[in-house]
């Protein structure tokens, strides 16, 4: 089984316990709105990371794509930062990542999966810091589970 780890927003902020889910992934993958360089090197010592750049990525991103098209273990994936972004046909991806709302979301569209895993970094109003775990079985199969991470009641 391949765990993937599903990050969206970070904003320069990697909390501990984003990171302790984290370390038991073999791939990381960031939606965007990184915000720092530092955020991907902390995240390329856990394991590979497949990010693309966000609204808010500046020119130290300008090696990042704005959409990546990609096979990861089997499974056919797409990844931009903004949901308007996404082509109009998904049916040729297994999974579809995006950010930008700061808002979990999870579809299932045909046989496509549409995730957007929220928000992991500074807590915006009084949204949920979420991120997304994926479970790949050998057989292909896949299962996506939502992790919530705990706030001390501010907006850190």
């Amino acid at each position: 089984m391949k765990t993937i780890g599903i990050i969206s927003d970070t904003h320069n902020l990697l909390r501990p316990e984003v990171l302790q889910h984290l370390s038991a992934c073999d791939v990381i993958l960031h939606g965007g709105d990184i915000s720092g360089p530092q955020v991907l090197v902390r995240l390329q010592d856990i394991a590979p990371v497949y990010a693309v750049r966000g609204n808010n990525d500046a020119a130290w991103a300008e090696n990042l794509p704005y959409t990546r098209d990609f096979e990861l273990a089997g499974l056919r994936v797409f990844m931009t930062h903004k949901k308007k972004d996404l082509p109009a046909d998904l049916s040729a991806y297994n999974l579809v990542v995006y950010g930008h709302s700061h808002r979990y979301d999870h579809k299932v569209q045909g046989c496509t999966v549409l995730l957007n895993p929220g928000s992991c970094g500074p807590r915006r109003f009084s949204q949920p810091i979420t991120m997304a775990m994926l479970y790949l079985a050998a057989d292909g199969t896949f299962r996506i589970e939502r992790v919530e991470i705990p706030h001390p009641g501010n907006n850190t």
